[in-house]
């Protein structure tokens, strides 16, 4: 039986878990693959951490440039994480002409163009189904499963801590700022939330979304970000009034000319099937033009659930190996060639309705005031919502726009925020419907 030597960098959280299921479970994944995977060496700085995983002597290692360069290592796993000495192993593990699987989903949209080509042109594969959604396979499903799909949109719940938050503030009454100490103490957030909760992780992800669905580039810096963390619990009260649950999504819509990728907050409909994902689970609704609408759900972190994804990148590169090729299919589901550059649509051109919350102090014609500059910038209101005074002394006054173009509500914000009676700046949510009337 043939035999695949994997050589992993890093034994934190996902490594741990790569080796636990490549010693514990080698007889089921002998029996998937057709081939024998020996998890050769496993590098870490720190030796004696307890790991709970029993290990051969010799196989836990410091030094990961031994792994790379070793002659019997046919895989290279990459689970160090940043955007430095990852890139450094991962570029010399290709030009050693060693297939290499990683979770990094910051290198990966940032240096992917470059690491792709690296090994396209050293005939080896580059697996990176970890990156994006933890077990769920989206990478898979869009190379493979809807290879006979255009893609015409991808809207995707893809952070498990936002989604988390989101969940307590809207089912249980917490304040923003509770949500997330909830988050961090349940070990759902970092003790340095920023990257998850200003939307940078869903942007990593939206990057490698958007390339495999598009046939593009990754394009990173044009992805529009915005994060949940001036999403109060009045804003949600308001959403459900209107129909609406907030969710943080990645958005990528296509069309002829351009490609919408956007991630923000959003307000969507009771009726979209991802407004009942809760908790920290992670979903991703794909529409092709051939399928319909199809939906992926399930956990998008933790040590197992990646793990699993990182093992099925390396269960695609074994079975090559035992079909008698040692590579795999196009590493971005086309040809390297097919690959092109697409324009990503500027926001100040995007249309979509607006949920737009004021805090007003309590004067006669502010409404007025308000509305007459909404009109001005040409933006229709299809309802309002006025509360009573709070204990700061304002009015929410909330509105809900037809269809508007982004700039003419970035103009006529600035027209308002600079109104004597509304001393705070005003804040948008922007609308998924379906139901998008001018």
């Amino acid at each position: 039986m043939k035999e695949i030597n994997i050589g992993v960098l890093g034994c934190g959280i996902i490594g741990t878990g790569v080796a636990k299921l490549l010693i514990e479970d080698k007889n089921l994944l002998q029996k998937r693959t057709g081939i024998k995977l020996n998890l050769k060496h496993i590098s870490d700085l720190d030796l004696e951490k307890e790991r709970n995983v029993e290990f051969e002597q010799g196989v836990l290692i410091k030094d990961s440039e031994k792994i790379i360069n070793h002659p019997e290592i046919d895989i290279i796993v990459e689970l160090i994480g940043g955007l430095t000495i990852a890139k450094e192993f991962i570029t010399k593990a290709l030009n050693n002409k060693k297939h290499v699987v990683t979770a990094n989903k910051a290198l990966l949209s940032t240096h992917g163009n470059k690491l792709v080509e690296i090994a396209e042109k050293n005939g080896v594969s580059l697996g990176f189904e970890a990156t994006t959604a933890g077990c769920i396979p989206i990478i898979k499903t869009l190379k493979e499963s809807h290879t006979g799909n255009r893609i015409k949109s991808i809207y995707a719940i893809l952070n498990g801590t936002c989604n988390y938050i989101l969940t307590k503030i809207s089912r249980h009454g917490f304040s923003f700022g509770q949500a997330l100490k909830n988050a961090q103490n349940k070990g759902f957030a970092e003790a340095d939330p920023t990257l998850d909760i200003e939307g940078f992780d869903t942007a990593h992800k939206l990057a490698i979304i958007n390339a495999l669905a598009h046939g593009m580039d990754f394009n990173l810096k044009d992805i529009h970000v915005e994060g949940i963390s001036r999403i109060t619990p009045m804003d949600i009260r308001f959403a459900r009034e209107f129909g609406f649950d907030i969710k943080l999504l990645a958005i990528s819509k296509f069309n002829d000319e351009y490609i919408e990728a956007r991630v923000h907050p959003t307000m969507i409909p009771f009726s979209n099937p991802l407004s009942n994902v809760e908790g920290s689970m992670n979903a991703i609704v794909i529409d092709g033009h051939s399928t319909g609408q199809t939906m992926l759900y399930g956990h998008g972190a933790g040590m197992m659930p990646t793990a699993s994804a990182v093992i099925n990148d390396i269960a695609d590169i074994a079975r090559s190996y035992a079909a008698g090729s040692e590579k795999c299919m196009p590493i971005m589901g086309f040809p390297g060639d097919n690959i092109k550059k697409s324009t990503i649509l500027s926001m100040n051109n995007l249309k979509t309705r607006y949920y737009l919350r004021c805090m007003a102090k309590d004067h006669p014609g502010v409404l007025s005031k308000v509305s007459g500059i909404l009109g001005h910038e040409e933006i229709s209101i299809e309802s309002v919502h006025q509360k009573g005074t709070d204990s700061n002394g304002t009015v929410p006054v909330v509105m809900v726009t037809h269809l508007a173009k982004e700039e003419n509500i970035l103009r006529a914000l600035n027209k308002i925020s600079k109104l004597e009676s509304i001393p705070e700046e005003p804040y948008i949510i922007r609308i998924e419907d379906n139901n998008e009337r001018e």
